[in-house]
């Protein structure tokens, strides 16, 4: 089960994720990605995954669909705050590379 709140902050959309990211969670989080980027129209959007614990093969792809949605539409996306374990499977996955990662949600929006 996944839970995610929305926050404006600095300008920004911030997506606060708490739960796992799987199977059974990603066609609610790619809906709640896709109207965040909708809404945000050119703003920054920034998933804060302090509160993941899990990311499955299908949540990667939620999240490669999302960089790719706002790549096309020209909007800075990145996620921040990984636990130990989600920044192990994106270095694992290569996702680092793909996704803007961040330390801290702050640090994401100084960016």
């Amino acid at each position: 089960m996944m839970k995610i709140d929305a926050e404006q902050v600095r300008g920004a959309t911030v997506l606060r994720a708490t739960g796992r990211l799987d199977g059974t969670s990603t066609a609610e989080f790619e809906k709640t990605v896709t109207d965040a980027l909708a809404a945000a129209g050119q703003g920054r959007v920034v998933i804060d995954m302090k509160g993941v614990e899990y990311v499955s093969s299908a949540g990667l792809r939620s999240l490669l669909l999302a960089a790719k949605r706002a790549k096309g539409g020209g909007q800075p996306f990145s996620v921040a705050a990984l636990s130990p374990a989600v920044r192990e499977i994106f270095e694992i996955s290569g996702f680092g590379s793909i996704i803007p990662t961040h330390a801290r949600v702050e640090d994401a929006l100084g960016a």
